[in-house]
């Protein structure tokens, strides 16, 4: 096992548990060495028969413990900024879920720190970059087949937000996806936010916007409009289209087996992020360890992560004051010239 790449996974909820289970059975070239979680017996039953492979309650202690090479955290969006600057004190790379951190103002300490290294050490986890069909669809606006790109399109539903689900969360948690992916598809930062709010579902919990109509506008003059429902309760769907100027290209229509029987017919709709887009997760770990292991770091950056932040907390502005809302950003470091978007 010493040539496997030794990580330590701080998290071990839905997310985290996921990438114990792809880091031990599915990617290659790697090893769970440590995990960290408050709950430590949902640690204990995340490394469930996986040797070597320690517990911790506390972050730090994972990763000092043997073995530990690089990071991977899938803990909650808040508690992201200790690790990220834990992890870069210990020169540690690392494999950092979204949110990179809630704010704009901590993501700007995490950029601040990892300019002080002088090099990258976080990969930033907007897995739609991965994204089988995600990808087909950034070579074709990229190779300019459809002429320039006016309007994407974007839907973003869930069956059902777990509890303690805000109306600002459908933003700076749901929607900052297709914050990166408008970002990364397009080539150009957003630059003001916009969100309407329509009735309520009543499937959606007391004091809970959902859903939501954001409009983005971007610096080259294209729009951006998601509607993102987090109650729908008939499945998981992420869709996005790109109209261009001599077509468009849709991404995210249901798959599988059309099933025709006693008169209809119909697809499976997936139920939550883990099955719609397990590919996606799969090959941005198999890059990420890939990379680490060659000694560099790839995919999305701090700088996207610090985007992704300022982008969802003018939307969350926006959300509440019912305004137009524009997006200051700080200038971009030189680090990340060429890199993310």
């Amino acid at each position: 096992m010493a040539d496997l790449l030794g990580v330590a996974v701080l998290g071990a909820g839905h997310m985290g548990a996921d990438h114990v289970r792809r880091l031990d059975g599915v990617v290659s070239g790697a090893r769970v060495a440590a995990v960290a979680d408050p709950d430590a017996a949902r640690a204990k039953e995340a490394v469930a028969g996986i040797d070597g492979a320690t517990v911790h309650t506390d972050p730090e202690a994972a990763l000092d413990a043997p073995g530990v090479e690089a990071v991977l955290i899938a803990s909650p969006g808040p508690a992201h900024e200790d690790a990220l600057l834990a992890a870069f004190a210990r020169g540690l790379p690392v494999l950092c879920e979204k949110p990179m951190v809630p704010d704009s103002a901590g993501a700007l300490r995490v950029m601040e720190a990892e300019l002080r290294h002088g090099r990258r050490l976080a990969q930033v986890g907007f897995m739609r970059r991965y994204d089988a069909e995600y990808r087909r669809l950034k070579a074709l606006l990229d190779d300019g087949r459809l002429g320039r790109p006016l309007m994407l399109h974007c839907v973003h539903r869930n069956v059902s937000s777990p509890p303690g689900f805000t109306s600002a969360m459908l933003i700076d948690s749901s929607v900052s996806h297709e914050i990166d992916a408008a970002r990364w598809l397009l080539g150009q930062e957003l630059t003001a936010v916009t969100v309407v709010r329509p009735r309520v579902s009543a499937g959606a919990p007391q004091g809970v916007q959902d859903p939501q109509f954001v409009l983005f506008e971007t610096e080259g003059g294209a729009l951006v409009d998601v509607e993102v429902f987090v109650n729908c309760g008939f499945g998981y769907q992420v869709r996005c289209e790109a109209v261009c100027e001599a077509g468009a290209a849709r991404v995210g229509d249901d798959h599988g087996p059309l099933v025709t029987a006693r008169g209809s017919a119909g697809t499976d709709v997936p139920r939550d992020y883990l099955v719609r887009f397990a590919d996606a997760y799969d090959r941005e770990v198999q890059a990420w360890v890939d990379a680490t292991r060659r000694g560099e770091v790839t995919g999305p950056t701090v700088w996207d992560g610090y985007a992704a932040s300022a982008v969802a907390e003018a939307g969350v502005g926006a959300l509440e004051s019912g305004t137009r809302t524009v997006v200051e950003l700080a200038p971009r470091p030189g680090l990340y010239a060429g890199t993310g978007r």
